[in-house]
């Protein structure tokens, strides 16, 4: 089957630059498929075959100027699915000239096109539409009545993980630098409880976007002297393997978010690598980690705290979740993925082809 995969306009292909779309496209990419979006410098990712698009310099919107340059790309390969990644309105657009499945990693609710329960149906009418999670399966039936949205869960390659090794005496953060991420949560935690393990040390590794030149935001500079007094190390932004390298050492990982996670990659990660997650129970992240981690809202009084007092307080806690993450995560693995992955891309050829396209 020959498909096009379109990346959001800001997601990169490129390595050491790549979010989360773009590196969860490649790990899945057969090696025909062909994957669009923005131009990148450097090295794309290994995953199927990047092709740039070329945005036209007539005076049209932005969005109209990506999906014009899409359909290009489309002509020229004559793909027999094009799958389209957060973006219900661009679907629409190329639902009009070619088979298309989308694949939705955030809340649609939000999603220009997606936002009201009529758009929503609209989209189900004329495609095959996927969700990462139940959450996110859940966002975009609401008020919409008896529609199918299928569920196609993000996946990790566990070849990936790094080998088991001694657990360093450190809880990490990792991801971006921002208040949703409640980042600034764990700094006050940690503010609140380091005088009590002074064993244990804290790193942050992110910034405020992915790749080495995310700009200083003013979250981040207000954050840099409280983590600072808190004794926190900020490592910045690091590579992804430089992550799980980490999260293979580290003996805690926090993902005490505040927005409603559509999914959830970081905890998913951390449990692979073996480590004990303190997870906040929002959005698809208790059904991501199950029984594997102990859940914190990070602004509940003290939850937080608490979470991180009893896993530094019993390393047998800490040994039960990381093992129960490890057997969680291989639910996850790639080769399940790949297979229904598969199975999805026959059923939006199906669809779309009972489906009355101009």
């Amino acid at each position: 089957m020959r498909v096009l995969t379109v990346l959001p306009p800001r997601e990169s292909y490129a390595e050491g630059h790549a979010g989360a779309i773009a590196l969860l496209v490649s790990r899945m990419a057969q090696p025909e498929d062909r994957i669009t979006g923005k131009a990148i410098s450097g090295q794309a990712l290994s995953g199927g075959h990047f092709v740039p698009l070329g945005l036209s310099g007539w005076p049209l919107s932005r969005r109209l100027k990506y999906g014009i340059a899409c359909l290009s790309v489309a002509r020229g390969f004559k793909p027999d699915l094009i799958e389209v990644h957060n973006r219900p309105d661009l679907a629409l657009f190329l639902s009009r000239f070619a088979r298309v499945r989308l694949i939705l990693h955030n809340d649609p609710c939000s999603m220009r096109g997606a936002k009201t329960p009529a758009q929503r149906r609209h989209l189900a009418d004329r495609m095959l539409v996927c969700g990462v999670s139940r959450w996110v399966a859940e966002r975009f039936l609401e008020g919409c009545g008896p529609l199918s949205v299928a569920i196609q869960p993000n996946c990790m390659d566990l070849a990936e993980v790094p080998e088991a090794r001694p657990r360093q005496k450190t809880v990490l953060f990792v991801g971006r630098v921002v208040a949703d991420k409640g980042v600034d949560a764990f700094v006050r935690a940690w503010t609140t409880i380091s005088s009590r393990y002074s064993e244990w040390t804290a790193t942050l590794m992110g910034a405020d976007r992915f790749g080495p030149d995310s700009p200083e935001t003013p979250f981040l500079t207000h954050l840099r002297p409280k983590a600072e007094q808190a004794g926190v190390r900020m490592a910045g932004y690091q590579p992804h393997d430089c992550i799980l390298q980490a999260m293979a050492e580290a003996s805690i990982v926090v993902v005490p978010s505040r927005w409603p996670e559509p999914f959830g990659m970081t905890a998913l990660e951390a449990m692979a690598c073996g480590a004990a997650v303190i997870a906040s129970p929002v959005g698809a992240l208790p059904d991501v980690v199950g029984d594997a981690a102990l859940l914190a809202p990070p602004d509940e009084a003290g939850a937080l705290e608490d979470a991180l007092c009893r896993l530094m307080d019993q390393a047998a806690l800490r040994s039960e979740l990381g093992q129960k993450g490890r057997e969680r995560a291989a639910m996850f693995g790639l080769e399940q993925a790949r297979a229904q992955l598969l199975e999805l891309r026959q059923q939006a050829v199906s669809f779309s082809r009972g489906s009355a396209v101009p």
